[in-house]
């Protein structure tokens, strides 16, 4: 007995241990906080916020798991839920974040497309049919060549379309209608909530790779989409308070790849500082046999700030 309350009670002892670290971290994901952190700022089970929140609906890249879902950004405001990339897998994502009361999650806004590469778009065609109010047209923006994709997409359902709006089903065709917006750079979108900018990014040998600047009443975001080094990326932060952006160690692919089509850690760390990034936000991360830390440390090896491993369904 004496033996069993002891070990009971050296279980409570760690699991204190562990909560307390757990707090220290998010404690530290404020603006100004240094070190490591690899978790959400709030993490899973965040308590809703009237500010605006960026929802990580997929980590990406195209090796896929349980745990990483193709790349997709979400930044909520006020209700809606704008997303950036539509990577595979993000329709079910959407589906989780939206089950948690406390993601703030009312209305979906319109997707915005960095590239045309399949780990950002695969999703496309779940998100035409599923999780979006299909009252209204499918809202797109993204670079040239997008509008030749979604029209491949609705061609390749047409028939399924026809079965539901003629037959028994009568559903409203309004819901497979799409308005896509081909951007390469300036304003493209806003609304009462966002403002949303694009600018080009070089990734390898796709002629048209974008990032995107959103700015909402008390945040501004960059998203990186795929990019190697970029002084573009350091014009559009220029003080930004959330850097999300991507990071590659060449143990993913070969050296000659990744230095035409991604930006290793410690590249990020001095994009960062030169960005005078507030916070960083990693995503897009790989290869995954590398573990968190040595992300972050490769990055804050050249970043003195705030540096966050994103993960599916992380908040900040």
């Amino acid at each position: 007995m004496t033996k069993i309350l002891c070990y009971a009670g050296c279980l409570i002892l760690l699991a204190g241990v562990a909560l307390a670290v757990q707090q220290t971290g998010q404690g530290g994901a404020g603006r100004g906080a240094a070190g490591p952190v690899t978790g959400g700022a709030r993490g899973r089970g965040a308590p809703a916020s009237d500010k605006t929140s960026i929802l990580v609906l997929g980590v990406g890249t195209p090796a896929m798991s349980v745990e990483r879902s193709g790349t997709s950004i979400g930044v909520i405001v006020r209700g809606t839920i704008y997303i950036f990339d539509a990577g595979p897998g993000v329709e079910r994502r959407m589906f989780e974040a939206r089950a948690r009361a406390n993601n703030g999650i009312q209305r979906i806004g319109p997707v915005f497309i960095t590239h045309l590469h399949s780990d950002h778009t695969l999703g496309l065609p779940a998100m035409l049919y599923h999780v979006r109010d299909a009252r209204t047209p499918f809202t797109i923006y993204g670079p040239p060549g997008l509008k030749n994709m979604m029209t491949h997409i609705v061609a390749a359902w047409q028939e399924d379309r026809d079965v539901r709006v003629n037959g028994l089903q009568h559903s409203d065709p309004v819901g497979w209608k799409t308005d896509v917006h081909e951007v390469t750079s300036g304003v493209v979108f806003k609304d009462a909530n966002i403002t949303v900018k694009t600018f080009e990014v070089p990734h390898g040998s796709w002629q048209h790779a974008l990032g995107y600047r959103i700015d909402t009443p008390d945040r501004s975001i960059v998203i990186s989409g795929d990019t190697r080094p970029t002084d573009a990326i350091v014009q559009a932060c220029d003080g930004c308070d959330v850097l999300v952006h991507e990071a590659i160690f060449e143990a993913a692919v070969s050296p000659e790849y990744n230095k035409e089509y991604h930006t290793t850690p410690a590249q990020l760390g001095e994009i960062a500082t030169r960005s005078k990034a507030r916070m960083v936000v990693i995503y897009h991360h790989a290869p995954a046999t590398i573990p968190p830390s040595e992300f972050v440390r490769e990055v804050l090896a050249n970043y003195h700030g705030p540096v966050m491993f994103a993960r599916d369904l992380d908040t900040y």
